[in-house]
Order: C-alpha cells, then structure tokens, then sequence
C-alpha cells in the first residue's frame, strides 16, 4: 500500500497550476460512444479515474489514440456489445463510479446495456433510482440480477421522448438521462436536472455534436431527439476541487500562493465560502492569489450566531469541498457548523483530526461542530488511512499544517482525483516523500 511521509510546518510559495475536471472528464469520455466520428477531449487530467475509464473504451472496442499525455481522440465506431457479457467488464466498471454513464449512450445507440453495481468511494448510499427511473420514462426496461449484483437495460422499442421530475438533481444521473434522450424519438422535458458546470459543458459538447438541449444552464432542460451525432473536439474546465484543495492548502500553511487558470467564472459558492473562514484571497483576472495570512478569523452571521457551511446542488457549495473546508476550519479562530448533507459517510475521518489534537464535535454522521483556536492550537502529526479521494486531500492538508511528520497510506486513493500531487506541492516548498 503505497503511502505519503508529510513532514508538516512548511510555508508554500509559488505558482500553481489547476488541472482539468475529473467529474467533467468522466461524463464527456462516455459521450463518446454516442457517434461514430472521431471526438477530440483536451486539457484531461492525468489520474487513474480518467486512465481507467479510457482503458474500458479501449476493451469495448473504441479506438483511443493520446495526442498528448493530457489529449485523447476517441472513435466508437465498432464497439463491440459482447464485452458487456464479460468478467472484464463486470470487474472494471464495478470498481469505478463513473462507469455508470457508459449507460445512457449504450441505450440511445444500442438499445440495450449492462452494468455491475458501480463502484468509487465509500461515502454512504449513492442511489442508481434516479438513473432508472429517467431510462424507464423513456421506454427502458431494467432488471436487476441479485446474483451477479448487474443491471441490465433494454429499449426493445426504441427511446421515446417523455416529460420526467427528477426525484434528485443527481449530476450523474442527469448525464446518464440526457446522454439516452439525446436520440430519443421525439421532445424530451428533465424538471430539477442538475445544472453543475459539468453538466452544461457536456451539454454544450453535445449540441456541438448535433444534439437540439436547451434550458443549459437551468434545472429544466429540454431536449429534442436526433438521428444522429457528429465529431467535435472539447476542453475541460479547470477542476473547481483542485482549486478548492490548493486554497485549503495555502490557509492551513499561512502561505501566499497563485492559482493559475482557475475558471473563475465557473466555481460559484467557493470563493465566497472559503472567505467566510477568514482566507484571504484575491481575484487577478481568470487566477486567484491566496495571501499570507498569520491569523484567519472564521465569520459570524449579522446576529452574532454561529456560522453554518453546508453543501447544496449547484449553485450551492459541492459536497466534494466539505472536508476541506471542516479541516481548514480547526486552524481558524472561532466556531462553525459544518453539515455535510448529501452523503452520510464523509465525516468519518474526523476521528484522525481529533487525534491530531483538533476540536470537533461530531454530532451525526452529517454534521460536526468546529471550534477553532487557530495556530494558538497546532494540530499535531499522526497516522492516516485515506477511506476516499476527498477525505484523502483532507488529511494530507492536516499534515502539512501540522507539527511534526505524519504518514497517510492509501494514497492510492488520493491519486484518483489528483495527478502528481506531491511533486506538485513539493516544487511549492512541501516536504512530501511517496513510498511504494
């Protein structure tokens, strides 16, 4: 189990650069499948998520060629729907989450698709009910095998457009219905579909591609069917998690630091919410620069009461944040609420803060109380095991800010959701050593 020694304590200084989006990445390499001609997907981030869903694409028959470590042409012009039916893809797509939207293009093109329960992290229920029920108002039939634990779905008559309420704005699921209604005969109607950027650039990638969306943007989409799509070429925004990442990184080790190409634009609540913490920081055209900062005061509201962060769909603050935020927050002056909504099991790794000396009241699998002392109270180093890529980044932020040397193993999950982290923050003055 490959791990990090993170000797914590050390200012960063310097430039940063923000890699492409992961979620965004994942959900435009399934739309691939969705045409024959060649697609183009630029500014993908080098991580083992992206690797490996581009390596299943490969084993269903899709042509893959790298133009550059982080360009990839894609052609789906002979996928082969045997593969479904093999080990290899039971075993692949149940250990990676994204898998899942390999769904939506295979029904739209096929009419038919497999699928292992889906894997990732472990951070409570992730339901698969939204993604159903948006193939089964399209004229889908599903059927679960309790045995093998697959999903198996089948449009025997085609996809027809409908009028469907989703009963969650899930982000993937909106992709998996939005990829199927694309060629679906007929006008399709999403109500409360998911409006992350994410799902506005595929959307956009897709009418690029001959897809008739409207509403982008907006949590009513409405789509009318084609016969086909066509090649085009995407680039990915930059990853508003990695930005989220580097700002809680840069607070916990008092160090000035710029981000470069960050998306301004495109990161919504972020900023405002890491400025309620007391980072300071600066907008400089599409970057931000995190100042130096000894003592960051965490805000109140206008009555005095105690500040609540909670994560909401979009526009609201992404679930993804939450634990960077809670962590950034134990080196802050003052209290604050931090309720993790949407996912049951991402606190967890609050026990390993608490040994780190911080001060947290964790009061439900979804809410914990911060009471920050700021470097008054330095947490002290410990040893870690990353449960998943965002509690993962939390821990290795922890570490830097802490006294003395620490050990995180499983970094592994770390590595799905950034690329070459340590090398990166070792150029910034960090003192990260990876072992094998």
């Amino acid at each position: 189990m490959s791990s990090f020694i993170v000797e914590g304590g050390h200012s960063l200084h310097g430039e940063i650069n923000i890699n492409g989006a992961k979620n965004e990445a994942l959900e435009v390499i399934c739309a691939t499948l969705l045409t024959d001609d060649k697609i183009i997907i630029s500014n993908l981030p080098e991580i083992s998520d992206v690797r490996n869903l581009i390596q299943l694409l490969g084993d269903m028959g899709v042509k893959v060629r790298y133009i550059t470590p982080t360009e990839c042409e894609f052609q789906a012009d002979d996928v082969c729907l045997d593969y479904l039916l093999s080990d290899g893809f039971s075993k692949k797509t149940s250990a990676l989450r994204g898998s899942v939207m390999v769904m939506g293009p295979l029904l739209a093109r096929y009419g038919r698709a497999m699928m292992p329960k889906p894997g990732g992290d472990k951070i409570g229920r992730r339901r698969m009910d939204t993604h159903f029920i948006g193939f089964h108002k399209l004229g889908a039939e599903i059927d679960y095998s309790a045995e093998s634990r697959t999903y198996q779905v089948v449009a025997p008559n085609g996809l027809k457009g409908n009028y469907m309420l989703l009963d969650e704005a899930s982000v993937t699921g909106t992709a998996n219905i939005v990829m199927a209604a694309v060629l679906a005969e007929g006008q399709t109607t999403i109500y409360n579909a998911a409006c992350e950027p994410y799902i506005q650039q595929l959307c956009r990638m897709l009418n690029r591609m001959g897809a008739r969306i409207e509403g982008i943007g907006s949590n009513l989409l409405v789509i009318d069917g084609v016969k086909e799509l066509h090649g085009t070429t995407h680039r990915l925004l930059p990853d508003m998690i990695e930005v989220g990442s580097f700002i809680g990184m840069a607070a916990m080790t008092q160090s000035n630091v710029l981000l470069r190409d960050v998306g301004v634009k495109d990161l919504g609540m972020l900023p405002a919410a890491f400025a309620r913490l007391g980072v300071n920081m600066r907008i400089e055209g599409d970057n931000i620069r995190v100042d130096q900062k000894e003592i960051y005061e965490i805000d109140q509201y206008f009555d005095k009461s105690i500040l609540t962060i909670a994560d909401a769909p979009w526009p609201g603050l992404s679930p993804d944040l939450i634990s960077i935020m809670l962590v950034v927050a134990t080196q802050a002056l003052g209290s604050v609420l931090i309720h993790q909504k949407m996912f049951e099991s991402r606190l967890f790794f609050v026990d390993k803060l608490l040994d780190m000396g911080a001060k947290i009241i964790l009061c439900d699998p979804h809410r914990a109380v911060v009471i920050g002392a700021g470097k008054f109270h330095c947490l002290r180093a410990t040893d870690m095991v990353s449960p998943d890529i965002r509690a993962g980044i939390a821990m290795l932020i922890a570490a830097m800010g802490a006294r003395g040397t620490s050990k995180i193993q499983n970094i592994s999950q770390i590595d799905r959701g950034y690329a070459n982290i340590d090398r990166r923050l070792n150029k910034l003055g960090a003192k990260i050593i990876r072992i094998e």
